[in-house]
């Protein structure tokens, strides 16, 4: 954190001052190592083992907050009979199509009841529920991050045994499923001293109950695995057993890796969501808006609102036209037919199957995941359009790629029209950046954009524009969406720049936020409805705009008000500053510790009141039981904290809702030099890796495989402070070229003996992907580490350079591979197999011959590590 979110880590030091113990678990000693009070070196791709073993023993020695599990999580919920888990089927759950490396949930249920799939994985069940029609699309696109969007929707009332004790509730199966993570299990896998895990597990558990919490930050170092939401959820099991939810100084952060990701994934810029979590709908044939709403939305629970969230988006959209007689223009929105993430577009590319690509603020050519893949991707395009602030390798390629190197690419054969369009940067434009707590923040322009630099807005606006002025005067069909678009944003101009028209972003903030039926700014999501009445371009952000004022924009000081600062910037949803903080106070309402009191019901009044807004129904008293047949909000209890979820409850188990199961388990990384210890069962079964074997994409043996020993290393790619992402905004700028100013690799002392190599010296690291070389860096930072019996090492590769700017270097992601994870489509990078040896890499097709040399050696083929 210290390393690549240094701002933010002031806090964490600020904790620390005040007594706070800070734990770092990381392969490399870094930055945040040296201010922590532990530094805890873990094998990279082992966080599922190291994490499931402080839930093993928060279970096994009572160390959990019992009242709030019982009364707040699904614990006590009783499974169906014919749930298996891993511990009956060496290693995966039941329901699995290994041919189709798919998993049914139905045998996952809960007791008596059907627990309908969150939507986007809910839409397998779309035929059952509406008559639509299933296929092998739907569930590829069924995947990814609308998994929980929409709640989840339950038939039934749920058997639980509050004494949590029938062998068959949640909190029994988590007892057996954990069973076997123990201090010596964990050690052996993660390489962690067990003397060290069982600090850790003793420090966590004192820091957490009534009178103490404790929180998780993480990074991509947790979700760029074949298993990175499962990480994510075994922190979230810890967190909800430790009552670690909803309350002060608790919850799980998720320090996203640059400006607004929040945003980019709130508004959205995924390919399967909504602004607001809502799904993209699938193609399925006759679906209307009714259907739709019928397949994605619970019945209980917020989310039994969406059709008012729907609604309001497709009349911020598409206005006037939006009317209920054709069904608010829902037959505009786009239909899902299969996964379209960034990797399957590369895929595309190369299938000639997309034929055109806007990048923005993308560097792939070095930024993504095998980087020769993405180049020669857009090398089979007919148009690339690239809006950044200097010329990257994105843009460059073409002319310059190791592919042109070695005379697979010509440039005079590529085809692809490279279009270069410089963008203007934050400094130069208004606009929001939403951050990791879910804060919107907003920006003034400072500086107008230099030479033809442009907006964002700018740019996505006039191209609009032009496109609607050139279909004006269409009759086709096909062209109505573009036209009926509502797209009449004010603009404006600067007197040092008259010629730019740039769209005010405040405006399209008010958009967002929406408006009533007589063009009054809404306050709340609670407003909106279903009958056209209300606009909002994302229900979560309606409030962002209350009163006609920016309350993005507020900067009152802390000093001013408590400690909450609702008064600074504007939170997602309704302001509130903690998500389900109903669980801050116990059943009856009352805070479980004054020193933790943040909501709390006040009798006298009525109500809910406190530090902060309450996430729950201000006037619902604890007492509140629903009656028969209630939906949507009324639905829940007044001990129902969790109110997106139609139980109302925390989820310690997931009957529906991820794609390779409901609890998380142990699998080694796509490619790993030691077996799984734990099960038969090497690698993440329905990892999503079929639909990207390709000849420049091949997999590499594992564990005990023939061929895993010719690559005997761990490998990661990491950030480092002095550089920023794919190094479009660092490597071009002279005072932070200078602070880092080639690519490195990191190595103990104890490998560089090993491999003969030097420091400062040059080293090549190979995988069956591509050979790079970098300078070494022999540091006691890289701990070797005791893991099956063996020393192992790791191979640290920070991953910014490529070949444009004034720091040049080989890209990490020559290295890395296409094996994803099946819930977000997000590469595995932070751990992978690798061989280094000392000396410069060969230059052109030499290169290419070497990479060969050792697919050879190793025995890899197609099929190399495809196995489910």
């Amino acid at each position: 954190m210290a390393e690549c979110h240094p701002v933010g880590f002031q806090w964490v030091m600020e904790a620390k001052a005040r007594g706070a113990k800070v734990i770092h678990v990381d392969p490399r000693f870094t930055r945040t190592s040296a201010l922590a009070d532990i530094h805890v070196p873990l094998r990279a791709g082992t966080d599922i083992a190291f994490l499931g073993g402080i839930v093993n023993y928060v279970l096994a020695n009572d160390k959990y907050f019992r009242d709030y599990v019982v009364a707040y999580t699904n614990a006590g919920t009783i499974l169906a009979e014919d749930f298996q888990d891993t511990e009956d089927l060496a290693g995966v759950f039941s329901g699995l199509d290994p041919d189709e490396r798919t998993y049914d949930f139905h045998t996952w249920q809960y007791e008596g009841m059907e627990v309908q799939a969150a939507s986007g994985h809910r839409d397998q069940e779309y035929q059952d529920k509406v008559g639509g029609k299933n296929g092998k699309g739907v569930r590829q696109s069924g995947r990814g991050e609308s998994h929980g969007s929409g709640g989840v929707g339950i038939s039934g009332v749920p058997q639980v045994d509050p004494t949590l004790e029938h062998p068959r509730c949640i909190f029994q199966v988590l007892k057996r499923h954990y069973a076997r993570y123990t201090p010596e299990m964990v050690s052996d896998i993660t390489g962690v001293p067990v003397d060290t895990f069982l600090q850790v597990c003793e420090l966590l558990s004192e820091n957490s109950g009534r009178e103490r919490t404790s929180s998780f930050v993480y990074s991509v170092g947790w979700t760029q695995h074949t298993v990175g939401v499962q990480y994510i959820r075994t922190a979230a099991i810890l967190q909800q057993l430790l009552g670690n939810i909803g309350r002060p100084g608790g919850g799980i952060m998720a320090l996203r890796g640059h400006a607004s990701i929040q945003g980019s994934t709130d508004i959205p810029t995924l390919f399967n969501l909504l602004p607001g979590y809502i799904p993209m709908p699938h193609a399925h044939s006759h679906e209307d808006l009714d259907s739709f709403i019928q397949g994605e939305s619970p019945k209980k629970s917020y989310w039994a609102e969406m059709r008012a969230y729907t609604v309001s988006l497709l009349k911020a959209w598409w206005g006037p036209a939006a009317t209920p007689d054709n069904d608010f223009c829902f037959d505009y929105l786009p239909r899902l037919t299969g996964s379209h993430s960034t990797y399957e577009t590369v895929m595309a590319q190369l299938a000639g199957d997309c034929k055109g690509y806007f990048l923005m603020g993308e560097n792939p050519a070095i930024g993504s995941a095998n980087a020769k893949m993405q180049r020669l991707g857009m090398a089979n395009l007919e148009w690339l359009v690239v809006r950044d602030f200097s010329l990257i390798e994105s843009a460059t390629w073409w002319k310059d790629s190791p592919e042109i190197e070695s005379g697979e690419l010509t440039t005079e054969d590529i085809g692809t029209e490279v279009f270069f369009l410089p963008a203007a940067a934050h400094t130069e434009k208004d606009g929001s950046f939403t951050n990791t707590q879910r804060m919107l923040q907003w920006h003034h322009q400072a500086v107008e954009p230099d030479g033809d630099a442009r907006s964002d807005l700018w740019f996505t606006f006039h191209l609009g524009r032009i496109i609607r002025e050139k279909l004006e005067s269409s009759t086709d069909e096909m062209d109505r969406p573009i036209l009926d678009l509502t797209w009449d944003y004010p603009t404006k101009s600067s007197p040092a720049r008259p010629e730019i028209a740039e769209p005010e972003a405040e405006a399209v903030l008010a958009e967002i936020n929406g408006w009533d039926a007589e063009g009054g700014p809404l306050s709340s999501y609670e407003q909106l409805n279903e009958d056209g009445s209300t606009v909002c371009g994302c229900w979560i952000y309606c409030g962002v705009y209350s009163n006609g004022i920016n309350q993005a924009a507020r900067r009152k000081p802390g000093i001013q008000q408590n400690w909450v600062a609702k008064e600074w910037g504007w939170a997602w949803p309704a302001n509130r500053r903690i998500l389900y903080n109903r669980a801050s106070a116990d059943p009856d309402g009352k805070p479980w510790s004054e020193r933790k009191a943040l909501v709390w019901w006040d009798e006298d009044k009525a109500r809910w009141t406190g530090h902060d807004t309450p996430d729950f129904s201000a006037t619902k008293s604890p007492h509140y039981v629903p009656p028969t047949n209630a939906t949507g909000a009324e639905a829940l209890a007044g001990i129902d904290p969790f109110v997106m979820q139609a139980d109302g409850k925390s989820w310690l188990f997931v009957p529906a809702g991820l794609t390779d199961g409901p609890l998380p388990t142990h699998y080694e990384p796509q490619e790993s030099p030691v077996p799984n210890l734990l099960y038969r069962q090497q690698r993440n079964p329905v990892r999503q890796i079929t639909t990207m074997v390709h000849r420049n994409d091949r997999f590499q043996p594992s564990g005990d495989e023939p061929g895993a020993a010719v690559f005997p290393y761990v490998c990661s790619t990491y950030r480092i402070a002095e550089h920023h992402t794919a190094g479009g905004m660092s490597r071009f700028l002279p005072y932070l070229a200078e602070l880092a100013p080639e690519f490195f690799c990191e190595v103990s002392p104890e490998l560089a003996a090993e491999r003969g190599l030097e420091h400062t010296g040059w080293a090549t690291v190979i995988t069956a992907r591509g050979a790079i070389e970098a300078r070494v860096l022999v540091t006691e930072r890289m701990t070797p580490m005791t893991v099956h019996g063996r020393r192992l090492h790791h191979v640290g590769l920070p991953y910014h350079w490529g070949n444009n700017g004034l720091a040049t270097g080989d890209p990490a992601n020559e290295l890395t591979h296409l094996s994803l994870d099946p819930n977000v489509h997000i590469q595995e990078v932070k751990a992978l197999a690798c061989d280094i040896q000392p000396g410069r890499r060969p230059r052109g097709r030499a290169r290419d011959e070497l990479v060969e040399q050792y697919q050879r050696r190793a025995g890899i083929t197609e099929q190399t590590g495809t196995e489910v």
